[in-house]
């Protein structure tokens, strides 16, 4: 049995292939990669920009769809959900924290906390009582009425994860969430992250190039060349 295969993972990739075609030729991000995670585990995925590390993310998420191979979350290939399944699947299962931080900036932060719990179909009433306490548990109740623009970056990003976190996901990935922020702002998105995670019972998959984040992380894998390598938290190659 192959180290990436764990009894409990909640995600497994399987002989997992993506491609791209540009003109006459092909662009092969990566073939034959396996990776297991297991349930509870918080994960940093590591390597050189272009390795293909948002591209493995954003397959793991239901964001896109391999050129071969299976995406397994439990028993389940998501790589054989039609889109609106698979769309009930990201909005029921998954939350997303990118580098940019994508909210509406004609919405108010409780306003754009709220949107996957209105796509669910939620009462309005509900899920802005929902809202309100993810927004109260990342510290920013008393900004819930303030429009993206009127926020700084940290708050922003904030709002983010309240928003990846409204609707109870097992999972939660991150692409670069602290890489657009200073120093002292992405040490206290980390530390809530971690926070969130332990008290929430995540399961978490960090894309980063902050090395002190990744070495908080139970586990580091680095993308080089197309292969998962396992990293130790002390090692320079990092």
């Amino acid at each position: 049995m192959g180290a990436w295969c764990l009894l409990d993972a909640i995600l497994q990739a399987v002989c997992l292939e993506k491609r791209y075609r540009s003109g006459d030729s092909e662009l092969v991000i990566f073939s034959d990669l396996n990776l297991a995670v297991a349930r509870g585990e918080r994960l940093a995925l590591v390597g050189e920009s272009g390795a293909g590390k948002s591209t493995l993310l954003h397959l793991l998420g239901g964001l896109d769809r391999p050129s071969k191979g299976a995406i397994y979350f439990g028993q389940n290939d998501i790589c054989q959900l039609s889109p609106e399944a698979l769309a009930e699947f990201r909005n029921r299962e998954l939350g997303f924290v990118w580098q940019i931080h994508s909210l509406l900036a004609e919405f108010s932060a409780l306003e754009n906390v709220m949107m996957p719990l209105l796509i669910r179909g939620m009462r309005r009433e509900e899920a802005e009582s929902v809202s309100l306490a993810r927004l109260d548990e990342v510290g920013l109740r008393n900004r819930a009425a303030h429009r993206a623009g009127e926020l700084s970056g940290g708050e922003q990003q904030r709002v983010v994860l309240a928003r990846a976190l409204v609707a109870n996901p097992a999972v939660l990935l991150a692409d670069e969430p602290t890489g657009s922020l200073d120093f002292r702002t992405g040490g206290m998105i980390m530390d809530l992250l971690e926070d969130l995670h332990r008290s929430r019972r995540l399961t978490s998959i960090h894309v980063t190039h902050n090395l002190a984040f990744a070495r908080r992380a139970d586990r580091i894998l680095k993308l080089e060349h197309g292969r998962l390598t396992e990293a130790a938290a002390s090692s320079d190659g990092l």
